[in-house]
């Protein structure tokens, strides 16, 4: 291995390092919480050496929401090679937003970045027209799979009201554990509101093959 690739490799493992700390710092300490200090103390570097890597917190934050966004990507072009009957294809869905929720807590908690003000205001143009580009992919995936299970039936809003009924209970959840109250809405209750969501979204769909 010559020095030019080990010193790439090398960076990129320490990209790394600093990516797996912020994460952690995020679940711990919250968007505001969280430091290029803490972050660079946390990684054993100097935030010196730490801006030798990133240049703000902001990069490390779009930085691990692109991996986010890959992540999803990925995971939903596996559910669109799936030949599944339509009331469970719906139902996998769920329980990959769930799956996800369990292994990467922090790419929910990254999904709400966005709604923060001005979390895209030092953003370059680029940076910002690849993050619509890449998080509208994902989204296309996902209207595609609910056109696979629902046919025509507006597609695009079920996979709105799917994702957003979901992010929605999580979040819920979660603010009611930081006030140190019961965790709800329980898996059992994560349950029935999928029921009820296929309920409806199934009748929606055969509504429009009718039409």
């Amino acid at each position: 291995m010559g020095i030019a690739e080990r010193r790439e490799r090398e960076r990129d493992a320490r990209r790394g390092a600093v990516l797996d700390a912020a994460r952690t710092l995020l679940l711990e300490r919250g968007f505001i919480g969280t430091t290029t200090k803490l972050i660079a103390e946390r990684c054993e570097l100097s935030e010196a050496t730490l801006f030798f890597y990133f240049r703000s917190k902001e990069e490390i934050l779009m930085s691990l929401l692109f991996e986010g966004i890959d992540f999803w990507g990925r995971g939903l072009e596996k559910l669109g090679a799936l030949d599944l009957p339509r009331e469970q294809l719906l139902a996998r869905i769920w329980k990959y937003f769930l799956e996800v929720r369990d292994a990467h807590p922090e790419y929910f908690f990254l999904s709400t970045y966005l709604s923060h003000p001005r979390a895209t205001a030092d953003l370059a143009e680029d940076v910002k027209a690849e993050l619509v580009r890449r998080s509208g992919e994902n989204f296309a995936r996902l209207t595609g799979l609910m056109e696979k299970a629902l046919g025509g039936a507006n597609p695009r809003l079920a996979a709105e009201l799917l994702w957003a009924s979901f992010l929605g209970l999580i979040t819920l959840r979660d603010a009611r554990l930081n006030l140190g109250s019961r965790a709800h809405p329980t898996e059992r209750e994560l349950s029935a509101v999928l029921s009820t969501l296929l309920n409806g979204l199934l009748e929606t769909g055969d509504a429009g093959g009718k039409r």
